[in-house]
């Protein structure tokens, strides 16, 4: 990560996966309490973008200014299957020295009554809920989200558009890869295509 103006910026960002040039020539700029949804066909490199923006891909080309602290959820949850959701989450918002944000996780994401079960025994859904609470519980201002809603039901969008809302009030940013509208207001959108 280097140090920007106070914005997410990249600059002509290229991007290489086996040897295939996945897209090029890519712009982007989110500051403090915008979201971006990176929309577009699979295989046009909305996964990829946002693993370069956390920093666990490098560019091919181009230049990433990314100053804020930042949770990344990408497809899978990671979750420790033999800790109990508490465990799990207190863990993380140690790490992140996040203090006990990760008690009012537990309760934006409708998740009080399954504190204490071990994660390997939820539900789907209740699994990417639990994925979305650490990543409100990290306490980082940029929340780079990968398909964020899938196993969701409406309720739990509906708290997953919430907790964006309120992330974004204090400040937050939110680019977030996505087929399906998630209740994200005035956010901009990226579409992106194959490369030729």
């Amino acid at each position: 990560m280097t140090e920007g103006d106070g914005n997410l910026e990249a600059t002509d960002l290229a991007c290489v996966r086996g040897g295939r040039l996945i897209f090029d020539a890519l712009d982007l700029r989110v500051a403090p309490g915008e979201a971006l949804l990176v929309q577009g066909a699979n295989g046009a490199g909305k996964s990829s973008l946002l693993r370069l923006l956390a920093g666990l891909l490098r560019p091919a080309a181009g230049r990433i200014a990314n100053p804020f602290r930042t949770a990344y959820l990408g497809h899978d949850n990671a979750l420790k299957g033999d800790r109990t959701l508490a465990q799990e989450l207190r863990f993380w918002a140690a790490v992140d020295e996040a203090g006990d944000r990760w008690r009012e996780a537990l309760d934006r994401f409708d998740l009080v009554p399954l504190a204490d079960l071990p994660t390997r025994l939820l539900s789907s859904g209740q699994k990417r809920r639990a994925a979305l609470a650490r990543t409100w519980a990290s306490g980082a201002e940029l929340w780079l989200l990968d398909e964020p809603s899938v196993g969701l039901d409406a309720p739990s969008v509906d708290r997953l558009a919430a907790a964006c809302a309120a992330h974004r009030a204090g400040g937050g940013l939110i680019v977030a890869a996505t087929h399906v509208p998630l209740g994200l207001q005035d956010a901009r959108v990226l579409t992106m295509e194959r490369a030729a």
